[in-house]
């Protein structure tokens, strides 16, 4: 899934906790499935950056080439501009683009 078209927030702003309880009736619950998506969403980024950085890793360590890799710097500044993975997570819980299930309900 690509993050980078989201409508999350890219800086910190104030949530009405009431509407993200009124998500699974308890906060508590929303809070549990936004840490889950969250850590979700951050490895999933997290294994994207990687594979792009090693596109551009060298097999010499030339002391020039280290500082002068622009591409690897270019790809870190775009995703340290991405909203960050709770951001994701949170905007994905209130747009009801997360499924929960309570395995305990189910019995």
């Amino acid at each position: 899934m690509s993050y980078k078209n989201t409508n999350a927030e890219k800086t910190t702003i104030t949530r009405d906790t009431i509407l993200i309880e009124e998500k699974t009736g308890n906060i508590y619950q929303s809070l549990v499935a936004i840490s889950k998506r969250s850590n979700q969403i951050s490895t999933q980024i997290k294994e994207e950056l990687t594979a792009k950085l090693q596109e551009f890793a060298t097999t010499t360590d030339n002391l020039e080439e280290i500082f002068e890799n622009r591409e690897q710097i270019e790809i870190s500044k775009h995703y340290e501009k991405m909203p960050k993975a709770t951001a994701i997570a949170t905007q994905e819980l209130l747009d009801d683009k997360i499924y929960m299930r309570n395995p305990e309900e189910e019995i």
